[in-house]
């Protein structure tokens, strides 16, 4: 595993904040655990004070288990998993999956459509996975009912189609063993959240058919030297990017291109967001977009020669070192790594909606076609408001886009008859969501993202939160044409979906943050006019 400087300035910074982090003694303690490391965290005196990487040893410890589990789900011919799970333990066993070429079906949300388009994937031979700690996640709770329900009227026993991944004692654990599923009970270690070689992104990856006993040995290769004060690959990238950090250059720029781990910069950004955004401090991941050029950004290459910092190393080594270095530059900018505050306060927040008789969405600004807009805007059709969105940006903000929509919808857009891959590609990037974040980065200089909700909430939701107070964010909702009832609960996950997206919109208000938020009142049509419009902004 190896990480290069390829930047002066780049190196300076970072030379300079690791000879205090070794000064401090910090490869070793964070290597043990130390969580005094977070001495301004008023929970630091506690093992969960603070993000460490999984224990290897647990995790090595349960592939017996997982043997037998995959074994006996291939012998029943359950060969189609899905994952009911959020934050980035869940988008870290889709990198594993999709890295291996193994298929696994993961539903961080409760869009109706994309829950519908995996049970229509073939109950008969569907396993399902549900990957909670707390084991009080709205999203997990709503599919576990919702697949059970389904598979009972499908006349198929729910027992034996689930596997349950969460805390001893949760409330999940009980539901689950009552239900007669498999449960996976993973005691809390110390360092607090789950992270991506541990059993929430293990057990998936392995029932999915990934080889996730390489990734433990591809990790445990680079271990030893997590603890070294030269030769660290964790402390020269966290001083990279904690020393940027310090220095001006927040912005981090991914880019994945050239290597063959599929979707590592989406699970970074996650961790990254996630671990360093607070206390109006932190690290603003950017992927997918190109470098800017402007003062503010730090390009973080993937096995590449085309940034400002290159990063070598199998994806076990690659997860390990990430999680390693975010802490690092966790602890550089002063925020408690584990500490996820605006998480809970939009989980409070829908909550609190979904109580209502009727969700307060309110009455539109204005109304584009099949797109209404809510909020305080001073346009009254969509290229204004995209260029006022864009006009409002910070000298050192960012726009933030979060879709609450299926991310798979854009596949089903007609592709004319005898279309090459090409042509098929280009229609369905014109009907996805995801293409609006190109088309307005292609008009400011300042970095444009993009997160699926409610997914995104539990990783880039809490830098946008309680990250630098320099974001304008852009909310994306749409009708729902065919909605999906959640057992023994008083609400659809089409009304779900709606009060998270709401939930997030009273939390960014009440800091103050500009949001707006656009409701696409026939999906397939709405991203068209999104898209049209953003190109005449």
């Amino acid at each position: 595993m190896d990480v290069t400087y390829r930047e002066e300035e780049v190196a300076s910074a970072a030379s300079s904040v690791a000879g205090r982090l070794v000064a401090d003694g910090v490869p070793q303690r964070l290597a043990a655990g130390d969580p005094t490391l977070w001495v301004w965290d008023a929970d630091a005196e506690t093992p969960s004070g603070h993000r460490r990487p999984a224990p290897l040893r647990a995790s090595r410890e349960l592939l017996p288990e997982l043997g037998r589990l995959a074994e006996r789900a291939r012998a029943a011919g359950l060969t189609n998993v899905v994952l009911a799970g959020a934050g980035d333990s869940a988008t870290a066993a889709e990198v594993i999956c999709d890295t291996d070429d193994v298929p696994l079906t993961l539903l961080d949300t409760t869009d109706p459509g994309q829950v519908l388009r995996a049970l229509a994937g073939g109950l008969d031979h569907t396993l399902v996975v549900v990957a909670s700690e707390s084991g009080a996640t709205l999203e997990t709770d709503c599919l576990l009912r919702v697949f059970e329900r389904a598979f009972a009227d499908a006349g198929i026993d729910p027992a034996g189609r689930f596997v349950v991944v969460t805390a001893p004692g949760s409330p999940l654990e009980e539901r689950a063993l009552d239900a007669g599923h498999d449960v996976v009970a993973v005691r809390p270690q110390p360092g607090g959240r789950h992270a991506a070689l541990s059993a929430y992104a293990l057990v998936p990856a392995a029932l999915a058919g990934a080889d996730v006993a390489r990734l433990l040995d591809d990790a445990e290769e680079v271990l030893p030297l997590l603890s070294l004060d030269t030769g660290n690959p964790g402390l020269d990238l966290g001083a990279a990017l904690g020393g940027a950090a310090l220095a001006g250059r927040d912005k981090l720029i991914l880019d994945d291109q050239l290597t063959a781990i599929n979707g590592l910069s989406g699970w970074i950004e996650q961790l990254v967001a996630a671990s360093t955004g607070k206390d109006c401090r932190g690290v603003l991941p950017v992927v997918a977009a190109d470098p800017n050029g402007t003062g503010d950004e730090l390009v973080v290459a993937i096995e590449s020669d085309l940034g400002d910092v290159r990063v070598d190393g199998p994806l076990g080594a690659q997860f390990l070192v990430w999680e390693y270095a975010t802490a690092m530059a966790a602890l550089l900018l002063e925020v408690a790594p584990s500490a996820r505050p605006a998480v809970a306060e939009s989980a409070e927040n829908t909550a609190a909606l979904l109580s209502l008789p009727d969700l307060p969405t309110g009455a539109p600004a204005f109304v584009d076609g099949p797109v209404e807009a809510y909020g305080a805007v001073g346009s009254h059709d969509l290229p204004g408001l995209f260029a006022d969105l864009l006009h409002a940006i910070p000298a050192d903000g960012y726009l933030a886009i979060t879709a609450y929509l299926d991310r798979l919808a854009a596949f089903d857009a007609p592709v004319p008859d005898g279309a090459d891959f090409e042509q098929m590609t280009d229609a369905w990037m014109m009907a996805d969501a995801h293409t609006l974040r190109t088309l307005l980065a292609l008009r400011t200089d300042r970095p444009v993202t993009f997160g699926w909700g409610p997914g995104a909430l539990h990783g880039s939701g809490q830098y946008h939160k309680d990250g630098p107070q320099n974001g304008v964010f852009l909310q994306i909702t749409g009708a729902v044409g065919e909605d999906v009832g959640v057992p023994g609960r008083p609400y659809t996950l089409g009304r779900v979906q709606l009060a998270q997206a709401l939930g997030d919109l009273v939390a960014l208000e009440k800091r103050g943050r500009p949001a707006v938020r656009l409701h696409l009142t026939d999906r397939a049509a709405g991203v068209a006019r999104l898209l049209a419009a953003a190109q005449e902004a």
